[in-house]
């Protein structure tokens, strides 16, 4: 059932991304570490920002953007429901970066339950 529940986990932050940032990951993965739901993603640009990024000041832009942008979505209290109901506990936190250069992006969703016992 792990699995599965991190597969699922990881579909609502792809469908949540590619609704709201134009384009999901290519490539993501979701662990669950107690009270923490760790989803580590690859594929993450646009070809716009893929091209913005060759400069100093497109790739700070791109990185202050979609950081401030991910922290932005998840204020949204629907949105925040729907992880809230799929977890069975309630979002405390979130954290949200992005290396530019190497693609990847990282989201900490912090609960106030143990994630790791329900997902077993």
């Amino acid at each position: 059932m792990s699995r599965a529940f991190e597969h699922e986990f990881s579909s609502l932050v792809r469908e949540t991304r590619k609704e709201h940032v134009g384009n999901g990951p290519r490539e993501i993965t979701t662990r669950f570490i107690g009270t923490w739901a760790i989803s580590e993603m690859k594929g993450n640009l646009t070809n716009v920002e893929k091209f913005m990024i060759k400069s100093p000041d497109g790739e700070r832009m791109v990185r202050e953007a979609r950081t401030s942008l991910i922290k932005k979505i998840y204020e949204n209290p629907e949105l925040v429901r729907k992880f809230e109901k799929l977890v069975g506990a309630k979002l405390i936190r979130m954290f949200s970066d992005i290396n530019i250069g190497e693609d990847i992006a990282m989201t900490i969703f912090v609960f106030d339950g143990n994630l790791e016992e329900k997902s077993r």
